[in-house]
């Protein structure tokens, strides 16, 4: 555990000393030729220099304190067995001035976080503030409508949440839906099998189930109908019960399918529905269907919504700066 000393400087800054009780972790905290101590530094406007297992953090008060706070989070991480790498590094950066900040920055690695989902492959803890709302609300909503721009995390918690219940046995099937085609779902142009027309445009679930879950076993669980993958279309008539429903992109569902997958919802299950209500591509002009199902159903009982913004993007940190650029500032 890092113990920490504080010495006041004039002019409200401050110097601040952590000493770590396992040095050998810090390479792993640094990163490569220092990167994750120079992120620091530049984002917080403050100077980081390291001796041996102690680091000294100057620069004005409340500004060294959260690169103290972040310095602490990323060893933890480390000291649990976590990857970091330059997204974790913004993630806890960004997140160091929200007052949901415990559980996510840890002080005592003797217990794990709060808030994590565990699948085959890989812990996950959340990046965002949102994000921890978001993995809480996937535990206790029977449905979740997660609104956003890409690259906060929606799809990808949900797929690994719903892995996780899968491996537990709290749910027997998982079904991943999506519109095939963004204008339309006209895939009749597309050469091949229904199959092979629609997998192109489901590669992102795909992605995060072979991210949560070894190869061989995605395979598998496929072959056997545990794991499903298809086309919101597929879904008219049926009643899926213990299972776990995830529909992406649903902004450019029309009304009718909206309410029609709504209505697929079985006993024993957990529905979560992902998209960004700022692109919406239906062909003909109207009312997306996810702005109409949130706008009907936020309140209702056992219903949740979670609300993401560019802040919680959580890809390269250049990718919530092209997000937050193309919202503009009153977005």
């Amino acid at each position: 555990m890092a113990k920490k000393h504080v010495q006041a400087e004039p002019g409200d800054r401050s110097r601040l000393e952590l000493v770590f009780d396992k040095p050998h972790l810090l390479g792993m905290v640094f990163g490569q030729y220092d990167q994750n101590l120079v992120a620091i530094e530049n984002r917080l406007g403050v100077y980081i220099g390291a001796r041996g297992n102690k680091l000294q953090i100057e620069g004005e008060a409340s500004a060294a304190a959260r690169a103290r706070d972040v310095l602490m989070g990323l060893y933890n991480r480390v000291a649990q067995g976590q990857e970091i790498d330059s997204g974790a590094v913004e993630a806890v950066i960004a997140m160091s001035s929200e007052p949901t900040l415990d559980g996510i920055i840890r002080r005592d690695v003797s217990e794990p976080p709060k808030v994590m989902i565990r699948t085959r492959k890989k812990t996950i803890v959340p990046r965002s503030s949102t994000q921890v709302t978001y993995m809480e609300e996937l535990t206790r909503r029977d449905v979740i409508f997660a609104l956003g721009p890409a690259g906060t995390g929606k799809t990808y918690l949900a797929v690994a949440q719903a892995v996780s219940q899968l491996i537990t046995g709290s749910v027997d099937r998982l079904i991943l839906s999506r519109p095939a085609v963004e204008a339309g779902e006209r895939l009749g142009f597309l050469p091949g099998d229904m199959k092979e027309k629609v997998d192109p445009y489901l590669r992102p679930l795909y992605d995060a189930l072979y991210d949560t879950l070894p190869a061989e076993q995605v395979e598998r669980r496929i072959a056997s109908g545990e794991i499903e993958i298809a086309p919101i279309a597929f879904m008219r008539g049926r009643t899926l019960a213990n299972a776990f429903i995830i529909l992406d992109e649903a902004q450019n569902t029309t009304t009718a399918q909206m309410k029609m997958f709504l209505t697929r919802f079985g006993e024993g299950s957990r529905m979560v529905v992902c998209g960004d209500p700022k692109q919406v591509d239906l062909p003909v002009p109207g009312i997306s269907g996810l702005a109409d199902a949130v706008e009907r159903l936020e309140g209702v009982d056992g219903i949740g919504v979670v609300r993401f913004s560019a802040a919680d993007v959580v890809r390269h940190p250049i990718v919530g700066r092209i997000v937050q650029a193309y919202e503009g500032p009153d977005a």
